[in-house]
């Protein structure tokens, strides 16, 4: 078969192969330390938390770290704490002169930024671990967290050793990260965040199953449910490739060094992408949605009615008021995001440098506010579009009832992390495939042999 030929062809490429073999490696590393119980616990103890993860936003957390929010893990807090981090790094990127310098001056700043978010991440993380140690007695349905712990192990130790464990093991998850983004292949903490989602489907989709065979539906709903999957997969791939092409003349030069007439020059096009900010309005959504029922949970608010309305609909991500509020940050974060990262003045520049121009627009300025333009038309149609995906889970559950853990991958954050962490991974090995003059994994067919061979 010639995707068999395709991936025999991966591993002619050292350099790429090597990459590949680091990258795995790196998250088999990963999901090993999800299943290290932090020290001290009673292992027996922990069903009760288990239990308690399921479904929910809690159900949500814990796919994100792979089961090691439920397990009680040395990894429990995940990549998230990085992830707020950059949310509040950017977020301040607008308002703070300092960091709006540093954005300009390329990869020099962009490393103190980088140091910035770390720091920053730890600081998170020794604000989360006490919350999270805090919460577990609650969440398995025990009296106190001594209860939880192997006999004689000191209440107040465990404490103190596991806000370090936790912090370090963040600290542990974001270097593995970075190294996977340096070395490997793949954005290292989207791979982090996939694997994590990906290792929850298969216990998923084999509980739901279940349900429907023991008089649920029957075969007949898994089939409808795996068609409809399928065909929500196509959606989001086509989100994340979809494009608008824009003309642009280059005027082709002339032996003494000058241009032609441009009407000589070649036609190409300047792909706009449909969501140009990939899955990261989704992860920062999705950050902010816990913040409410924190809220409504805290000392000062859980007594009131307002507490009791925020915890009650924003800790059910598959109620009305979640997945509204779900829908416009991710619109918004869409238009942010979009902004920060695709500079129209940037391109317009380098277009004008290059001797390139769109036809019926002048370069410069004007190019700018045109690029500017499309990106503005095209974005609210492709934040709407990923609005809808995002929240699509909460229509199954209500409308089929699917089971809340395997809900969680009709759409949402979950399939939209797998499928565009998925394909920008496949782009990476494709670019390797090409420059080695092979087909890539999105095409098919014989090896590209160099010009002159």
């Amino acid at each position: 078969m010639k995707i068999i030929e395709t991936l025999k062809n991966v591993w002619k490429i050292t350099e790429l192969k090597d990459r590949i073999i680091l990258t795995l490696g790196l998250l088999l590393v990963y999901r090993f330390g999800a299943q290290v119980v932090l020290p001290g616990i009673n292992i027996d103890t922990l069903g009760g938390l288990q239990a308690g993860m399921d479904g929910g936003i809690l159900g949500l957390l814990n796919a994100f770290t792979g089961g090691a929010f439920a397990n009680a893990s040395v990894f429990a807090l995940g990549i998230m704490p990085y992830i707020s981090a950059s949310i509040v790094v950017q977020l301040m990127g607008i308002a703070i002169p300092y960091l709006q310098k540093l954005q300009k001056e390329g990869a020099s700043g962009q490393k103190k930024i980088t140091q910035i978010t770390r720091w920053l991440t730890i600081g998170i993380c020794l604000v989360q671990a006490p919350g999270y140690l805090a919460s577990i007695p609650g969440l398995s349905g025990s009296t106190s967290m001594g209860a939880m712990l192997v006999p004689g192990f000191s209440e107040n130790l465990f404490y103190f050793s596991s806000v370090i464990i936790l912090v370090t093991g963040c600290v542990f998850a974001m270097w593995l990260g970075e190294k996977i983004t340096d070395k490997g292949i793949g954005n290292g903490i989207s791979l982090l965040i996939m694997v994590g989602i990906i290792a929850t489907l298969p216990q998923s989709f084999i509980q739901n199953a279940a349900s429907r065979l023991e008089g649920n539906g029957g075969f007949m709903m898994i089939l409808i449910e795996m068609v409809i999957w399928f065909v929500i997969i196509l959606a989001s791939v086509f989100l994340v490739m979809a494009v608008r092409k824009i003309a642009v003349q280059y005027a082709r030069r002339t032996a003494s060094g000058g241009y032609e007439k441009n009407v000589f020059g070649s036609r190409q096009f300047l792909p706009l992408k449909l969501n140009a900010s990939g899955v990261m309005p989704i992860i920062f959504a999705q950050a902010i949605m816990f913040v409410p029922s924190l809220i409504g949970g805290s000392a000062w608010l859980k007594d009131t009615d307002t507490g009791v309305w925020m915890q009650a609909n924003f800790s059910d991500m598959f109620g009305f008021w979640y997945n509204l509020i779900f829908a416009l940050l991710i619109i918004v974060f869409t238009y942010f995001y979009t902004a920060i990262t695709v500079p129209t003045n940037k391109m317009a520049d380098d277009l004008k440098r290059s001797g390139g121009f769109i036809p019926g627009i002048r370069p410069g300025s004007e190019t700018s506010e045109y690029l500017d333009k499309i990106m503005s038309q095209i974005t609210l149609p492709g934040s709407i579009f990923l609005a809808l995906v995002a929240v699509f889970p909460a229509f199954v559950m209500k409308l089929m009832s699917v089971q809340a853990g395997w809900a969680l991958f009709f759409g949402g954050t979950s399939l939209l992390i797998m499928v565009g962490v998925a394909i920008d991974t496949m782009q990476q090995i494709n670019s390797y495939l090409l420059n080695k003059h092979y087909d890539g994994l999105m095409k098919t067919g014989k090896n590209r042999k160099a010009v002159g061979q």
